[in-house]
């Protein structure tokens, strides 16, 4: 009996299961029991090859006595019992574990691509039942796993701001939804709020960048024409939303939206000289993403201000040529302009030098610490060079490069969601990319066109910044 005693705890721990502290409960007669029942949290999900930390789903499992008595789960076995592809995982490679709400299920994979696994509880009387996961998993990242993290459910990242304890929430370019996701977690937002009503827009707003001052959050479109040269109103947006609470906790309201800074930027330019060419870069069938086109990604308040801030442009560069310059043109009167509607005051320009590279990102401490991220104008597979700088804010005075980016994995970087305090030695930095353009899975879809949100995935990593060329850790 002892014997058999081990034996069977062997067989739960095989399963992914702990052994219970109490006897196996005696055999019950299959007529005096109903079919055992089987849910998971999601019907899918995605991990990545020798990623730390993969978000995992629950499985909750229940059975009865014919008389509808629950019976104790102890009496019921979870376990994977079938890959459809073995290669990408195979029921090895799954953990089961006990939790309060259930079972907990996580997969460790072993190559890219996707595969359905199937899971099956098996109760007193012999009795069982199956459910069908649908797993995705990406490839194995090159520069170290142990901090990167896959905010899920949206793929196309873009901006990204602190909301404390721990959280940030974040836009994407594709919808008007904003997500708050945990830092330190990979898997599905906690929180969401879909602003497009709000906005009166149907379409999205292709969030490109924002910046938080106290409570409020500015949030910014492109302002630019699409990829086919079109110009869509919503993009010309500038919205602000306001935070109350922190971390999980995080509330968010939308407050106000101008739909006007586009036209002002180009009568400001053309009263200027068009030294920015800002009327033939909007021009009909001018696509935003060229040298000399026009498309905004960075927002940030100037040293010490509530009312100034920084638009940081993609495209152009100053002068629009190879090795041109990065250009920032400062709003001087932001909150008047996003609050009641007035016309934007725009100060002299800012020309930066950033290798021949362009605002991708921008945001400063509370120090007056700025971190630019940069990256190409233009739109291709985001494996041209991409860096951080170090910026004091002032016109004038040059940014310092701190950092090259790995390029070799999927996704561009695109947003930073707080600076550290620059001159800590080892001041380390989160970034997230937008991955929709990337083919994830290997089949030749790009993430924004999956058919489940579960596997669209944006990459957070982070950054040492003590050396030119650090690296993630």
């Amino acid at each position: 009996m002892a014997a058999a005693g081990a034996a069977g705890a062997a067989a739960l721990l095989v399963a992914g299961l702990t052994a219970p502290a109490f006897a196996a409960p005696a055999p019950m007669p299959s007529a005096q029991v109903a079919a055992p029942t089987i849910t998971l949290s999601a019907g899918y999900l995605s991990g990545a090859v020798g990623a730390v930390g993969d978000a995992g789903v629950t499985v909750r499992v229940a059975q009865a006595a014919a008389t509808g008595t629950p019976l104790r789960d102890a009496a019921l076995k979870v376990e994977v019992i079938a890959s459809s592809n073995p290669a990408v995982a195979a029921p090895g490679d799954v953990r089961i574990d006990r939790t309060r709400g259930g079972r907990e299920l996580t997969v460790h994979p072993r190559g890219r691509g996707y595969t359905e696994l199937t899971v099956r509880v098996t109760g007193r009387g012999g009795k069982s039942a199956t459910a069908t996961l649908g797993y995705a998993a990406s490839a194995r990242v090159s520069g170290g796993s142990a901090g990167t993290r896959y905010l899920t459910g949206s793929s196309d990242a873009s901006a990204a701001v602190d909301a404390g304890g721990g959280y940030a929430l974040v836009a994407d370019d594709e919808s008007n939804v904003l997500r708050l996701y945990d830092r330190s977690r990979s898997g599905a937002p906690v929180r969401t709020w879909d602003l497009g009503a709000a906005l009166g827009v149907k379409k999205e707003v292709d969030i490109e960048a924002a910046a938080r001052v106290g409570d409020t959050v500015y949030w910014t479109g492109s302002l630019g024409n699409n990829k086919d040269g079109k110009y869509k109103a919503e993009r010309n947006t500038v919205f602000t939303t306001k935070i109350t609470g922190s971390g999980a906790a995080t509330e968010v309201t939308f407050t106000a939206a101008y739909k006007g800074l586009r036209e002002d930027l180009i009568a400001w330019d053309t009263a200027n000289g068009n030294r920015y060419g800002f009327a033939a870069g909007t021009a009909a069938g001018q696509v935003p993403k060229r040298i000399d086109g026009f498309n905004v990604e960075g927002l940030e308040f100037a040293p010490g201000s509530t009312s100034t801030a920084y638009l940081g442009f993609r495209a152009p560069l100053a002068p629009a040529v190879p090795g041109g310059k990065a250009l920032i043109v400062p709003v001087t009167n932001i909150d008047q302009v996003v609050a009641k509607g007035a016309k934007a005051v725009f100060g002299p320009g800012i020309e930066l030098d950033l290798g021949g590279l362009a605002i991708r990102d921008i945001r400063k401490n509370a120090a007056n610490q700025y971190l630019i991220l940069a990256g190409s104008w233009a739109a291709d597979d985001n494996t041209d060079p991409y860096a951080l700088y170090s910026w004091d804010g002032v016109a004038g005075h040059a940014p310092k490069k701190r950092l090259d980016l790995p390029t070799t994995d999927p996704g561009g970087w695109e947003a930073v969601v707080a600076v550290p305090d620059l001159r800590a030695p080892g001041a380390r930095v989160q970034l997230i990319t937008d991955s929709g353009s990337a083919d994830l899975y290997g089949d030749g879809t790009e993430a924004k066109d999956l058919g489940h949100p579960e596997w669209k995935k944006s990459r957070s990593a982070w950054f040492t910044l003590d050396s030119v060329r650090g690296g993630t850790r």
